[in-house]
């Protein structure tokens, strides 16, 4: 099939043609896709030996990659595959590269195959001629994709050859959250030296790109503060309750209830707890948080969603320690519980911001072709925000129907892969013509134009305003910013309004550098970049010697029992980190099945484990090549002690200041068989 492209995409792509490394910036539905395709294409046609890696960074985008630009234009000549995590490809990676043109995966999948030494799993960046980075202004930070130009740019100081050319793709870069032009200019400077990459855009047919991608017509949909919200009033009085019930210097500092300042506030509080041991503090601030999520809840949907909320946390298994603070807790929710329920369904009450967003979709849905989709801050919100639509009278007539869009993964609120790609399908088939959807969505999704999409409650970056807007792509669209009067959301809008702006500037400035000041500078930043990261991982090995595994003790988060050692724990293929010691299992009870969509190659999910005493959730057990049941743990559900005190609380197994062994899975069996010989 051939590539046509317009006028303003063939610009673009002339300095990747000449093989050299560039990042396309173009607005969401510009056709930067298309323009890769063209690339790869061209490159493919006059490279030899040419073998390309597209990278994605959500799994949904390797199959709409496969199936919507590179199987049709280059599948009849080239051999293209697309590999996920629910792929079995993805467990002999290396030997899929060897026999393939064209493979688009998840960045992930490529940086385990860049680490993987097994031979049939295993790839160097050398084995490609070209990597296409998909969403490329994800290259910052600990980023998977940063991990991966981060080798690229070592060898390329070290004067290493046959590294592969670069395309980055991206609708904005940002200013790295920068206000000022100089800090913005540093910020694209630093994502060009993450990707060793010039940025391009269109310069002669500015306009054409504007005709062909208009912008949507932006609204304010302003509604006053509540005049009465007696609902939020008694959360709030609850939640001063047990303000009192903890110690006057636990409570002191907290900001005001309902905001993210507060949720901050009492997740240190729950460190806090943790780390002194004191058990009130603790669950005082793990149960502050469920109130304040309600608050939030109950700003953005309806009283009744944050009622159950709060029901359901209660109704949980997880709080079935008896103790004087669970009595407490338990006792003040129980005395509320009907008061709250009635107000809860007091319709004088409710949130107006429902009413604005009911009168946006009905003004927009008036055409039976209409699409939309409302972006929201949470999984939660979501499911709410679907099912006030469910059960929305006027909405039911107007033929609205909703669809959920959220992220992949395990929990409650997630989605399966298998889901996503369901929902995204009815939507293009016009089954759905609404998306409610977190930020999932905004990003790279090739959905049918919608003439209405909502940002209902939300205070995000530039590059998500951008990415959201652009979703909004058909004629006379609309892009509508649910916000209460003098709310923070205005205020983030707008001033992500000028950071718009400000981007553009920087990146112009960018452009407009002479080349060898361009490429002087680029190389300052890389030099430095890799030595910071030989520095932190310098520090990191540093860390790992810091204790002996037999002396660090781990303590079940909620309520503080020791139930295991260091030098229990072993790590499968650095993703999971699972417990030996037979003796382990008194400590914990199972519950119910895990179920996940995606087949391993040396494991399968077990049942959910949690603390025998308080409830508190452990993991799950795995069971290991068919053979052995083992139990995983989540790191953030213990705390961690030596003798010399405790250690700092660990949001992931990386930063624990030990080293933890690999699971030897021979030895292992030879030890449990010598044991079940030995009680035998």
């Amino acid at each position: 099939m051939e590539i046509n492209l317009r006028a303003y995409q063939e610009e673009v792509v002339q300095t990747a043609l000449r093989g050299e490394n560039s990042i396309i910036w173009l607005p969401t539905g510009g056709g930067k896709t298309r323009a890769a395709v063209y690339v790869t294409k061209k490159h493919l046609e006059t490279k030899a030996n040419a073998k390309v890696a597209v990278l994605v960074n959500k799994v949904h985008l390797v199959d709409q990659h496969f199936e919507k630009e590179f199987s049709p234009y280059l599948g009849k000549d080239y051999n293209v595959m697309a590999i996920s995590g629910d792929s079995d490809e993805k467990d002999f990676f290396g030997r899929v590269v060897k026999k393939t043109d064209v493979v688009i995966c998840t960045a992930q999948i490529l940086e385990n195959a860049l680490t993987n030494m097994d031979e049939e799993k295993h790839v160097e960046l050398t084995d490609f001629t070209l990597l296409v980075i998909d969403e490329c202004h994800h290259t910052h930070k600990d980023a998977v994709y940063n991990k991966i130009m981060g080798r690229y740019v070592e060898k390329k100081l070290r004067k290493e050859g046959n590294l592969p050319q670069i395309l980055g793709l991206t609708a904005s870069p940002g200013t790295g959250g920068n206000r000022t032009l100089d800090k913005a200019v540093e910020h694209v400077m630093q994502i060009c030296a993450n990707l060793d990459s010039v940025i391009v855009s269109t310069k002669n047919f500015k306009p054409v790109l504007q005709k062909l991608v208009p912008r949507p017509m932006k609204q304010y949909d302003i509604v006053e503060k509540r005049a009465l919200d007696p609902f939020g009033d008694h959360l709030k009085s609850m939640m001063s309750m047990i303000h009192e019930y903890m110690p006057s210097t636990a409570s002191a500092g907290l900001r005001e209830k309902g905001t993210q300042e507060y949720e901050n506030d009492v997740v240190d509080l729950h460190k806090t707890g943790v780390h002194l041991e004191n058990r009130l503090i603790a669950q005082c601030a793990l149960h502050l948080r469920q109130y304040n999520d309600a608050l939030l809840i109950n700003d953005t949907v309806r009283m009744v969603d944050a009622f159950r909320l709060l029901d359901d946390y209660y109704k949980s298994s997880e709080n079935n320690l008896l103790d004087a603070t669970h009595y407490f807790l338990e006792g003040l929710f129980e005395e509320n519980r009907v008061e709250l329920k009635q107000l809860a369904s007091t319709f004088l009450y409710e949130n107006p911001k429902l009413d604005k967003l009911e009168h946006t979709l009905l003004k927009q849905f008036k055409d039976k072709s209409s699409r939309g989709i409302i972006f929201s801050k949470t999984r939660k919100a979501t499911h709410c925000l679907h099912e006030w639509v469910r059960c929305n009278p006027e909405l039911q007539r107007a033929n609205i129907c909703a669809g959920i869009l959220t992220g992949a993964g395990i929990g409650v609120n997630h989605m399966t892969q298998k889901k996503q790609k369901d929902t995204i399908k009815a939507f293009r088939d016009g089954d759905l013509n609404l998306l409610i959807s977190t930020s999932v969505a905004e990003e790279g999704l090739d959905i049918k134009e919608c003439n209405v999409v909502v940002r209902y409650g939300l205070l995000t970056n530039e590059i998500a305003q951008q990415q959201a807007s652009g979703r909004a792509r058909a004629e006379n669209s609309v892009y509508s910013v649910v916000a209460t009067e003098g709310g923070r959301e205005i205020r983030r809008e707008l001033t992500n309004e000028f950071l718009e702006e400000l981007t553009a500037k920087a990146i112009n400035q960018v452009q407009s550098m002479n080349p060898r000041e361009f490429r002087i500078k680029m190389f300052e930043i890389q030099k430095t970049d890799v030595l910071v990261r030989m520095q932190t991982e310098q520090n990191k090995g540093q860390r790992e010697q810091r204790y002996k595994s037999a002396e660090v003790q781990f303590q079940c988060k909620g309520c503080f029992t020791p139930v295991c050692f260091g030098e229990d724990i072993r790590q499968i293929e650095n993703s999971h980190r699972v417990n030996i010691n037979p003796n382990f299992k008194r400590h914990y009870r199972v519950c119910g099945q895990v179920h996940l969509e995606r087949q391993f190659e040396d494991w399968e999910p077990g049942r959910v484990i949690e603390c025998r005493i308080c409830g508190k959730h452990w993991g799950m057990e795995i069971k290991f090549r068919k053979v052995t049941i083992l139990p995983c743990l989540k790191i953030d559900s213990f705390s961690m002690s030596t003798s010399q005190g405790k250690c700092s609380p660990k949001k992931n197994w990386s930063k624990v200041e030990f080293k933890v062994e690999e699971f030897n899975f021979s030895k292992y069996m030879e030890d449990h068989l010598l044991d079940q010989n030995l009680d035998d």
